[in-house]
């Protein structure tokens, strides 16, 4: 498997079937910029239309948060500074919300035009005056940034991705399915996971039945001397971070964020009744399962 990006979860072993189980159906793409792909258990009559939505979808959620395709609801708000936007990206809204509020702040969607200062080598300390979850204000549907604010959803919304794509296939009845949108959610289980570090490599197994995962690595993407993971006032202290959530978007945010965490603030995020395990991996490798 060839490892990119930020994404650090491989699929060690996959679901332990029997000879009773139903029979597999696959699908790899892409998406997001990564490798992505669905695995359910079932009919094959309806398992081919299951999976054509799901791919459609998955394209949907895209358009509405590149940051690359200027006609995206994100990249519209980001240059207008207000927008009335569409549902699901109200409800990501509201997630990422509630992980910055577990984080203390940590996890913040307005870090964009940081990241983007110290791609181009502009004013950083510029760029920093415009940061602040609390100056985004949301009106029912209506969006609208501060001052020279923009947001990126890159730590979020490849979550959001997979828990969509699995209430889907879960609503259309498949009930061992695995998901892989950048993060991965499985229903039913065991679903095997392998726990890879970029520097250290693989150091753990996870396993997983009816919960999602999610892992963020800083230096996955070497963006400036601390990597593609930034806060304005907050270096990383992990060299990875996963977290094992009810959901994948909930992981997805809060692994982000954790990666510039202590422990003690882990701890407290680990106490959500939605929360489960989190595994830590420090520069030297060591591993702490909190």
């Amino acid at each position: 498997m060839t490892v990119s990006r930020r994404r650090f979860l491989a699929i060690a072993a996959s679901f332990a079937a029997t000879p009773a189980l139903a029979q597999r159906h696959a699908w790899i793409g892409r998406a997001f910029g990564a490798e992505v792909s669905i695995e359910l258990h079932g009919p094959a009559d309806v398992a081919g239309q299951a999976l054509d939505d799901a791919r459609a979808l998955i394209v949907e959620v895209e358009g509405l948060f590149s940051l690359y395709d200027p006609t995206s609801d994100l990249a519209v708000l980001n240059a207008s500074g207000t927008r009335r936007v569409p549902e699901h990206f109200v409800a990501l809204v509201q997630i990422a919300d509630r992980a910055h509020r577990l984080t203390d702040g940590l996890f913040d969607p307005t870090v964009q035009p940081l990241w983007r200062a110290i791609v181009d080598g502009t004013d950083i300390a510029e760029a920093r005056a415009h940061i602040g979850w609390h100056q985004v204000a949301v009106q029912g549907n209506r969006i609208t940034l501060g001052d020279g604010q923009a947001l990126t959803f890159n730590g979020i919304a490849q979550g959001f991705a997979t828990d969509l794509v699995s209430e889907l296939l879960r609503a259309r009845g498949f009930d061992r399915t695995l998901v892989n949108i950048g993060e991965h959610r499985g229903a039913g289980g065991p679903w095997r996971l392998g726990l890879i570090d970029p520097v250290h490599g693989m150091l753990a197994n996870r396993t997983i039945e009816n919960r999602a995962v999610a892992t963020s690595s800083p230096m996955a993407t070497p963006v400036g001397p601390s990597g593609h993971i930034v806060h304005p006032v907050q270096m990383p202290r992990w060299s990875t971070v996963s977290v094992e959530a009810d959901t994948a978007a909930m992981a997805d945010a809060l692994s982000t964020g954790l990666v510039l965490a202590d422990l003690e603030t882990v701890k407290r995020v680990q106490a959500a009744p939605d929360v489960h395990r989190i595994t830590l991996i420090d520069p030297d490798g060591n591993l702490t399962t909190v």
